[in-house]
Parts: structure tokens; sequence; C-alpha cells
């Protein structure tokens, strides 16, 4: 049997491991148009900040380890067609502008996501970059050696963790977000609760501009003017457009697979497509959320190694289904660590929940330890059946550890009263002896009932 996969990094590596695994015999191909086939996307904004020198430690797998496990990686090789009736790809080799029909028995699409630019950034300027593979993470790090003023398009997580690598070089900053503020994919009253801290401890080095949006880049090196839609203008040395991704979907759409509301790939529980023998995982593809049973869109590597898994499975013969999501995520800025799972109270209401949340904050460990710090926490949960919804934690102590308790929970269809009576851990380094999780849900009880 022949599989075929269009794209590398998380989803399409992991799918080609795990079936050459299960199907010793198969004949597994990967077609990517990067240079790389399986890296650490997720940290190429720490190689930038300098948490360590050598970018080739993103690498994952080299070509080479790949070949020796019997898997075929095609570099620079772009698919530019799927033809289903035929069961056959049509691939162009970038470097010799030569095309070629591959055939398929099963074929995976795993083309990820691209970075949305906006109609009016010229992207061939010099010093415009984006940053969603290996050559543009090396190409920003260079650049930013002779910049003192970078400029970042977008407010979400790439854009916060660039901020942090520029900071931790000594470089200015302009954050330019459309939203009032920075992190939309959080409530307001904890995304404003991140900016704020990252204006007080940046140094003065960070300057954010909301409600607002880069409507102009003109000029090229050494200097480039950026004008905004509200006619604010200033001078920069780089501009990193971060304004969000979209999922890659062109070769899926003209082939006839189904695009779900949400732009991206629709797939079942099993990674299949609505045509027979394709299979679609990773940032390509729709998700199911599990608290609001809803299609969403949500890019993230953890999640496109759990479908890459799932596909391979599937279309080795196997059954296994890769049921939904929970959204969660985490990040950081300097001490500040940034996480969530399940719905935001906004997505919540908009899902039709009655959501009730609360907000509370205090000590991540016994007020008496040397590095015991403050956590805010949010608990979302519905008014009616009592059931929790999300939760959301900033914090320079451990905020993810709660969101993490928080996401198991949900999987259980958990209530306020049962999170109540979750038995936690308690020692004096690690909590207090009522952890922060109990005294919110204790208070968020309390509200349900008014």
């Amino acid at each position: 049997m022949r599989v075929i996969i269009i794209g590398g990094v998380a989803a399409g590596a992991k799918t080609a491991a795990k079936t050459k695994r299960l199907l010793p015999d198969a004949e597994v191909h990967i077609y990517t148009k990067d240079n790389f086939v399986s890296y650490s996307a997720c940290g190429m904004p720490y190689y930038i900040a300098g948490d360590f020198q050598d970018w080739q430690k993103l690498i994952v797998r080299t070509v080479d380890e790949f070949e020796k496990s019997g898997i075929h990686i095609h570099l620079r090789q772009e698919v530019t067609k799927i033809l289903p009736a035929d069961k056959k790809i049509v691939v162009k080799d970038i470097k010799q502008e030569e095309y070629q029909f591959v055939e398929y028995d099963k074929l995976v699409i795993a083309t990820g996501a691209s970075a949305y630019i906006p109609d009016f950034i010229n992207k061939n300027l010099k010093h415009v970059y984006t940053l969603r593979n290996l050559d543009d993470c090396v190409a920003i790090k260079e650049g930013m050696k002779e910049a003192k003023h970078i400029t970042i398009a977008g407010g979400g997580y790439i854009a916060v963790e660039l901020v942090e690598a520029f900071v931790k070089n000594k470089k200015q900053v302009t954050l330019v977000e459309r939203a009032s503020f920075i992190l939309s994919m959080l409530d307001e009253d904890i995304s404003s609760l991140v900016q704020e801290y990252i204006l007080q401890n940046s140094n003065g080095l960070v300057k954010i501009i909301n409600n607002d949006t880069i409507s102009e880049i003109i000029g090229d090196a050494p200097v480039l003017d950026v004008i905004t839609s509200k006619g604010y203008g200033f001078e920069t040395d780089m501009v990193i457009v971060a304004a969000g991704v979209i999922p890659t979907v062109d070769i899926a759409k003209e082939a006839g697979i189904l695009i779900g509301q949400t732009g991206a790939i629709k797939v079942n529980s099993r990674m299949e497509t609505n045509i027979e023998n394709i299979y679609a995982c990773g940032d390509c593809v729709e998700k199911i959320n599990i608290i609001s049973n809803t299609p969403v869109w949500v890019p993230l590597g953890s999640t496109a190694n759990k479908e890459g898994r799932v596909a391979a499975i599937n279309l080795s013969g196997g059954v296994e289904d890769f049921e939904g999501i929970l959204g969660s995520s985490v990040l950081r800025y300097g001490a500040l660590n940034i996480s969530r799972t399940g719905l935001t109270e906004k997505e919540a209401l908009k899902a039709g929940f009655d959501a009730v949340s609360v907000v509370i904050t205090k000590r991540d460990k016994a007020g008496y330890m040397p590095e015991v710090k403050n956590i805010t926490l949010k608990l979302v949960a519905d008014k009616r059946s009592h059931k929790l919804l999300g939760a959301q934690a900033i914090g320079c102590g451990d905020a993810d550890k709660r969101v993490n308790t928080v996401s198991v929970g949900l999987l259980q269809g958990i209530t306020v009263e049962q999170l109540i009576d979750v038995d936690l851990t308690y020692a004096p380094p690690f909590s207090t002896s009522i952890d922060i999780l109990i005294s919110a849900a204790q208070i968020l009880k309390t509200k349900l009932f008014n």
C-alpha cells in the first residue's frame, strides 16, 4: 500500500511515523514545500529570544532519520492538485519547475495553516516578516541583530511570545492590535491584566496600540514608515506580521473535499474527509469543541500530533476516534504564566449557556514560603446545569497547573459542587491549604444560587 502525506511538521510527520509502525511494509511518502520536514514550530520564538543558540535543535527528526525508518521525504515538492477519481496527486518540483503525477492508495492532507497577510502589506519588502517555518525563524533572528525598533502586527500567542523575545534582546517594540486588548482568546478582564503586566515589566521598551491596525508600510531598508488606520505614524526597522493564520485548504477544496463552516477541512472523528481514502489532520482541519459541541478551528501543535496518530490508525485498518478539543493552551511573558481551557465567558454566552463567572486572586502556596506568588483565576459555569464550562488563569505562580486540573474535569462534565470536593494535594511549597481552585468554586457556587 502506498500512503501519501501532504505536509510535515507535526500532523504529517506523526501520521507517517505511526503508519510505518503499524504497516511496516507500506510505502510511505511525505511531500512538503518546506526545506525541513519535522520541527518544533512552537519553539521558534524561544530561539529568537536566545533561550538556546542552535536553531537546529528545533529539528525533531531529520530527512536521513526518516529515510532510515523507511519513510521517503520529498522536500521542496509542492502538491498542486488532488485527483480523487484517479487516486493521484500532481506534484511540482519547486526548484526545477517540473510536474509529475504520483499515485496513492491512501492520502493524508496535513497542509497546516498559512500566515494571514492583509492585502495592504507588501510582504516582499526586505524587512517585513512572518513566522511560520524555520527559514522565517532564522531570518527574523538575523534581522533582529541590526534592528533597534520592531513592529508587530497582531496580539495573539505568537505576537506576545515575540514581544518577550525582542525585549530580552533589548529592542524597542510597538505592537498594533485591532482589539481593545491583546490575547482576544481570553476574556477582556483577564487579557487586560496581561497587557498591564507586559507594559509594567518590559523596562519601558514596549508600546501597545489598541483598537487600530496597520494600514500601510512605506519604504524599504534600512527604515520603514508604518501608518495605522487611525493615522498614527512611526518609523521602524522591521515589521512582523502576526495577525493570525488561516487553514491551507485550497487544493482540498478544489478536489471536492468538504470545507467546514470555520473555513477548515471538515472531517469525522476518524479524520476521514467526505472522499474515500482521503484523510486530513492538523491545522488545516476543523475540530469540535467538546463543551459547546460546535465546530471550531484552533490550530495547536498538541492537537495536530493527536490527530496525526488517529489518522494513521484508521488508514491502517484500525479504529480510533478523536472526539474533539477543549482549546487548552498556555504561554508566558517573562515570569507571567497565561493559560486557558474550555470556554471563556464570552464564548459560553455566544454558545447559548447561561454563563456565570468568578475571578479571584490568591497565593499559589503558603504565604510564608519564600517563592510564593499570586495567581488570578477565572472560572465559568452554566447556571442551569451547574456544569463547569472553562477556566482562565494568569500569574507568576503555577497558573497552568490549575487550568490542567480543570481540563480533566471538563472532560467528565464536572459540576461546580464536584470541583469543591476534589481531593487536591497540599503541602506549603505547593499550594495553600484551600487551593485557589476550591476557593473559586466555593464563591461560584454561591453565585449560582443567587
